[in-house]
């Protein structure tokens, strides 16, 4: 296993991370034993960071994950949870929330302490009139985190502004061959690593849609391209051949997996990709965007929308529930674009027709249309009454437990 330095913080964790989003299932329920296996088993083979968060699997993820870490092995690793702003009302709530966290990790402190998906600079400020920043200093003060960060799902510029905000200890960024200009992309990741932060990767095979399902014509490009890589392989080389990078997560749960993507990282080094392997990267990306329903790269030279649509976004989702086959893509989309997590919707619905994005669109794109197809397929009338119900119940509930 390979080990990287977490920007200035200067602590070390391997390259491949352990994300606990994905446990393995029995007739219907985690199966816990199997659970177990797999992250000794990814300990046993170098992985120390172990990245969970209070929402995972209903609120279990980090119950049992301190309850194997428990038996002897929490000294050995970096355990990484994370805050749901969307369920924060005031520092207090701050307080209890991390408190929890502690006890379903059976631990008293966690290693890495991340805000969940402030994915624009108005869920930052809003996080900010609360006393964030004072709620992560006091806790860094006492113990409780050793480190700071935030993961994130919206545009570049929102995240360069939130970077430039705090001393931010790391981040966590979606980014992989595909979503190279989508989101922070690798502007946002470049600038955050000059800065001395940490980056942490997630969907680094986009939710196991760039090894599934693989389309014909990207394998042809694969197969003729002389090297012989699984789809993985493929994926993860591009990752860790970027020096900013500092570990990627996997949601590992099959046992082949593990071997699979420790073996790969045992061999990683950044800079490791020759410019024919670069260039092998470019066409398939370039065949991606020639298949999918829309053919947005995620440039992002139609940000900001003045009707405040994440026009990047809602497209990315639309092509990974019909080109990629993504289950999770429509309730993803509901999740961020309903501005749940962040507190701004940006739903394609919210187009206003004006035309300013089709204007700069260097792919040419018919935006305005391809909205209103969004809308159609991805936000069923349920979606914005469901929203107010979630709101409501997070809120009553934070307040019981406060």
């Amino acid at each position: 296993m390979k080990y990287r330095k977490m920007g200035k913080t200067g602590d070390e964790v391997s390259i491949l991370g352990f994300g606990c989003m994905r446990f393995p299932h029995k007739n219907g329920r985690i199966d816990l034993s199997r659970t177990e296996r797999q992250i000794l088993m990814a300990i046993d083979r170098g992985v120390n960071y172990f990245d969970t968060a209070y929402i995972y699997h209903g609120g279990r993820s980090e119950s049992i994950l301190g309850d194997i870490l428990a038996k002897g092995y929490r000294d050995k690793v970096r355990i990484a949870t994370k805050l749901p702003p969307f369920m924060v009302r005031s520092e207090k709530d701050m307080d209890n929330i991390l408190n929890s966290q502690l006890n379903k990790l059976r631990t008293d402190y966690v290693d890495y302490y991340l805000l969940h998906a402030v994915n624009d600079l108005g869920g930052w400020e809003k996080l900010k009139r609360l006393g964030i920043r004072e709620f992560a200093e006091k806790a860094k003060k006492d113990g409780r985190i050793r480190w700071f960060g935030f993961s994130y799902h919206g545009d570049k510029e929102d995240f360069k502004a939130i970077i430039d905000d705090y001393p931010w200890d790391m981040c966590q960024i979606q980014y992989n061959y595909i979503d190279e200009y989508f989101q922070a992309g690798r502007e946002g990741l470049e600038y955050a690593a000059s800065k001395g932060t940490g980056v942490v990767i997630m969907e680094p095979l986009r939710g196991g849609t760039l090894v599934r399902r693989m389309h014909p014509e990207i394998q042809k490009i694969w197969d003729s391209s002389g090297f012989n890589r699984t789809p993985a392989d493929w994926a993860f080389r591009w990752l860790w051949d970027q020096p900013g990078i500092t570990t990627v997560l996997s949601g590992m749960n099959e046992e082949a997996q593990i071997e699979e993507n420790t073996l790969l990282a045992d061999s990683a080094e950044p800079g490791m990709l020759t410019e024919q392997e670069l260039q092998v990267y470019n066409r398939v990306r370039e065949e991606y965007y020639r298949l999918m329903k829309v053919g947005c790269t995620g440039c992002g030279y139609c940000m900001p929308c003045p009707a405040g649509v994440d026009i990047p976004f809602c497209f990315s989702y639309y092509n990974a529930k019909h080109f990629f086959g993504a289950k999770r893509a429509g309730w993803q989309y509901i999740a961020f674009t309903s501005g749940l997590m962040s507190g701004r919707p940006s739903y394609a619905s919210l187009c206003r027709d004006c035309g300013k994005c089709e204007k700069v669109c260097p792919q040419h794109i018919p935006i305005r249309e391809k909205l209103r197809e969004v809308a159609a397929d991805m936000e069923p009338v349920i979606v914005r009454p469901f929203v107010k119900l979630a709101r409501k119940y997070f809120s009553l509930r934070n307040r019981r437990k406060a």
